[in-house]
């Protein structure tokens, strides 16, 4: 199945779904916030491990507690994609119960 890009309402729509994601057209981004270091860091081998699964890597920073993902799909030039949705959706899934807000 090939990958298309969506349309910027498209995107708009998608994350009214999943609270806090952003998108500046090009990206879907957003930033948890932990109680520490370790749940952060911990967070980030979730969100690697669904990476893996989904064969799709966003860009990732981890910061003291934070950890923030922007991502877009690069085969359709850097535009969102319905894999970046579904990227966010599972990470989104995860996040509360790693303390994430």
């Amino acid at each position: 199945m090939a990958v298309e890009p969506l349309s910027q309402k498209d995107v708009e729509d998608r994350l009214q779904e999943l609270p806090g994601w952003t998108t500046d057209g090009d990206t879907i981004s957003r930033t948890y916030s932990f109680e520490g270091h370790f749940p952060a860091a911990a967070m980030v081998i979730h969100i690697a491990q669904i990476q893996e699964e989904l064969g799709h890597h966003s860009d990732l920073t981890l910061g003291y507690n934070t950890v923030r993902l922007s991502v877009n799909t690069h085969s359709v030039g850097g535009k969102v994609t319905g894999l970046d949705v579904e990227l966010a959706r599972r990470v989104e899934a995860i996040a509360v119960g790693h303390g994430g807000r």
